[in-house]
């Protein structure tokens, strides 16, 4: 009889991919790199343990959103003063902080837990193409071969 195996972060092999986001769609693009850090595509995931890999994602400035939402899509910010709720629509936060966009969407698809945090921390967001992780050797994956 066979025994069915669990999987832990120690004996979770791990790689590094690096994604371009220029002309991807941000939501399709976070649910993709979300699964990726959660480790669902691969036949050893095992949901209470984090086995998923490691992600940069470059070209964050150069994402897209459909329709009107660059105007219509509110993000908040309370600086616990009072009276301090500030708002921002979609792009004056791609002015601002191109990076953060693509944080809020992919953390917002992962858990709420501890085991989620462990996970958003494996994601690592640049602007341009230039990013300080050569030495991981990251795998080019286009996120259009990814269901």
């Amino acid at each position: 009889m066979k025994i069915t195996q669990s999987y832990t972060k120690d004996n979770a092999n791990r790689k590094w991919y690096i994604i371009n986001l220029e002309g991807q769609a941000l939501g399709r693009a976070a649910s993709k790199i979300a699964k990726i850090l959660r480790g669902k595509n691969k036949p050893n995931f095992t949901s209470h343990e984090d086995t998923g890999d490691f992600v940069v994602a470059i070209n964050a400035k150069s994402i897209g959103l459909t329709g009107n939402k660059w105007k219509d899509k509110k993000y908040y910010h309370y600086t616990q003063h009072i009276g301090g709720l500030k708002e921002y629509t979609a792009e004056e936060l791609r002015q601002r902080k191109p990076e953060e966009l693509l944080y809020r969407a992919v953390k917002g698809m992962l858990p709420k837990s501890a085991l989620g945090h462990r996970q958003i921390k494996k994601l690592k967001i640049y602007k341009d193409t230039e990013h300080p992780h050569e030495a991981q050797q990251p795998e080019k994956l286009d996120l259009n071969n990814i269901k």
